[in-house]
């Protein structure tokens, strides 16, 4: 199995979405496991901003040579910022997955809930170790 890299502060969806909390924001991007299984992302659609999102709705897509992928997002509440450098540069998502985030998300009520809902990197490690094929 491929050797990725995680980052300390993320938390992760089985979807293979991290979230990591910034000044009150959830910063949401994918993981370099699902860069390395997506290999070279040639075309990112990222959501607008001022939408509404619910943990678990399908609200950008990440193309790669090889699919394409919906991106979820791990909590619910309003998409206040997209990062438009993807647009112009996809290949950051290979690159640098955590610091390619795709879009941030002013939470909702329920961002603790959600928050746990998800798995820390070594319960993510250990997922992934779990579904590899």
């Amino acid at each position: 199995m491929a050797t990725y890299r995680f980052d300390p502060n993320a938390k992760y969806a089985k979807t293979h979405e991290w979230v990591r909390m910034e000044d009150g924001l959830a910063v949401v991007g994918i993981s370099d496991a699902a860069q390395d299984m997506l290999s070279d992302v040639v075309f990112v659609d990222l959501p607008e901003v001022g939408e509404e999102v619910t943990a678990g709705d399908a609200v950008a897509v990440v193309e790669s040579v090889k699919a394409a992928e919906d991106v979820y997002a791990p909590v619910s509440g309003v998409v206040v910022e997209v990062n438009e450098e993807l647009v112009e540069s996809p290949e950051l998502v290979n690159d640098d997955p955590y610091g390619a985030w795709f879009f941030k998300i002013r939470p909702g009520s329920t961002l603790e809930e959600e928050l746990a809902a998800l798995m820390g990197p070594e319960e993510y490690a250990k997922h992934l170790e779990e579904t590899a094929h």
